[in-house]
């Protein structure tokens, strides 16, 4: 099935809620939609294109003067299994919470602490999306997709998709040309929880018995004690990276503030915590108009109803340069910002 629209609203396919337009809008349903689109529609190499999937992570600027091209391919199907393991491989367009409730109620582990990410499951190798400890690269085996450079489909294996922490191939040198329309996943049939992180484990341990279940359950209530729900209150989850600093600055930074939270990292590096660097400098419940700052959790930045793409870059900016100004730390969005 496809869908193709010109001067098409995009306001349902982001989670900011933000009613910017694109000039043309192709949706399919198969991988052959996509290829005889191309085929008979040459001119799309003249247009600036743009992949969307659920809009989970993105804010739209401004109107987008080109082509919109939104995987929606459906199905979740197994591909393989052994004793200890399952390979399922699931359409871009499945919902990516709904895949994990899926997983967990058929007994196939590893991504329950990724529960109530919203998006669809073609972004999730993309922005490589973790929580909790862990992180999708963990669990994906190979990434399936069509290439607008060389028209042809292949698949790529994970090792070979340059995973780094919410990071991808695909939002650099495949960036808007490797169209991902599934991924096969390596599952678990006997589960090894992961729950070291924050809160995790004193939550699980309130339901009682340690299962899969009883994870997704715990890490479902303390995002929905954290986070705004996207269908209530406009927003794109974390805004800013955590950023990763150099020993020396974190020490440097841990003298002058004993509380800060910091985390090894890669490289004998320090993972520092975004929101605890944007509260300190006063963000936290701000807002201007209908852009703002959510009351509860300092890195998510929220639409309260009307607010344009433009308050919202610029209410980004404006956090970015205190944080520097105070701490010298840069902070990267998140976010995909267009």
């Amino acid at each position: 099935m496809i869908r193709f629209f010109e001067d098409f609203s995009l306001k349902n396919y982001n989670t900011f809620g933000i009613d910017a337009k694109a000039r043309f809008f192709f949706e399919f349903t198969e991988l052959d939609d996509l290829t005889e689109f191309l085929q008979q529609n040459t001119s799309w190499r003249e247009e600036q294109f743009l992949l969307l999937g659920g809009g989970s992570n993105l804010l739209l600027v401004h109107d987008f003067d080109g082509l919109v091209i939104h995987p929606n391919v459906p199905g979740v199907q197994v591909v393989r299994e052994t004793r200890n393991q399952v390979w399922l491989e699931v359409g871009a367009g499945e919902d990516w919470d709904r895949f994990v409730d899926y997983c967990v109620k058929s007994e196939f582990y590893g991504l329950e602490n990724l529960s109530l990410i919203p998006g669809t499951v073609g972004a999730a190798p993309v922005q490589n999306i973790g929580a909790y400890g862990v992180e999708v690269k963990d669990y994906i085996d190979t990434v399936n997709g069509f290439d607008l450079e060389t028209m042809t489909s292949y698949s790529i294996p994970a090792e070979e998709c340059r995973f780094a922490y919410r990071n991808s191939i695909f939002k650099n040198e495949l960036k808007n040309r490797f169209i991902v329309t599934s991924v096969v996943f390596r599952l678990e049939k006997f589960p090894e929880f992961k729950l070291d992180y924050g809160s995790l484990k004193a939550e699980v341990e309130k339901r009682g018995e340690l299962n899969p279940l009883h994870v997704r359950e715990a890490v479902v209530a303390i995002r929905q004690s954290k986070l705004p729900d996207p269908m209530e209150l406009g927003n794109a989850g974390s805004f800013f990276k955590n950023p990763v600093v150099d020993a020396q600055l974190a020490e440097k930074l841990k003298a002058d503030y004993p509380e800060m939270p910091a985390y090894p990292a890669e490289d004998g590096k320090v993972k520092l915590a975004a929101g605890w660097l944007i509260e300190q400098c006063g963000w936290k419940g701000f807002r201007e108009g209908d852009a703002g700052v959510h009351e509860h959790q300092a890195l998510v930045l929220v639409n309260y109803g009307s607010a344009t793409g433009e308050e919202l870059f610029q209410l980004a900016e404006r956090i970015k340069s205190s944080v520097a100004d105070r701490f010298g730390v840069e902070l990267e969005p998140e976010a995909n910002i267009l």
